[in-house]
């Protein structure tokens, strides 16, 4: 009984320190997005110049579609991860719900509810639940179907897109910097070796 409490109280914690968090940087991406227009990308330059130097060249490269394509390629990398470790031991229905909507986005593709629920590979109550949380943030939009007034569909709002935009930015000049330049170095050795 004692478990149970300690866990119910913990949830209760974790819930409403979700509710209080509106994290800096996204307020940040969306005020950015709102001063110059939906259409260009202000805020990712703001974040080039404020990388480290050893970064900033990696950033420079960086274009639509290599940002496209990490966000499918992050997405299906935790997919196979369920192959190797049991998929109960992570658990990220947010972050799965954000890749897959950024991916519908940048593809002009509409994704209703219910394919959002299975993109994030919970239980549809879970998922459900937050989605509602990533509305509330205004983090996503929800839009009726013109067709099918029983259908609904779900895709990033302005400041989400944004901070979608800016975070896989940073995190793929990351990854080219710091990966690529390991497998660089190895290379050489690699080759050496046979």
């Amino acid at each position: 009984m004692m478990v149970r409490t300690v866990r119910r109280h913990e949830r209760g914690r974790r819930r409403a320190a979700l509710r209080r968090a509106t994290p800096a940087a996204l307020v940040d991406a969306a005020a950015a997005k709102e001063e110059f227009g939906a259409g260009q990308r202000p805020a990712v330059r703001d974040i080039t110049n404020s990388l480290a130097p050893a970064l900033q060249e990696a950033s420079a490269r960086i274009t639509p579609e290599a940002l496209l394509a990490f966000a499918r390629e992050t997405y299906a990398i935790r997919r196979r991860r369920d192959r190797h470790l049991p998929g109960d031991l992570f658990g990220e229905p947010t972050w799965d719900i954000l890749l897959d909507l950024y991916v519908a986005t940048r593809e002009n593709r509409s994704v209703p509810t219910t394919s959002a629920c299975i993109g994030a590979n919970v239980p549809p109550t879970t998922a459900l639940r937050w989605l509602r949380i990533l509305e509330a943030r205004e983090l996503v939009e929800r839009e009726e179907d013109d067709r099918d007034g029983r259908r609904t569909f779900v895709r990033l709002s302005a400041r989400g897109l944004a901070a979608m935009d800016d975070y896989l930015h940073v995190a793929l000049a990351t990854v080219e910097h710091g990966v690529g330049s390991i497998m660089r170095r190895s290379a050489p050795v690699a080759e050496a070796a046979e």
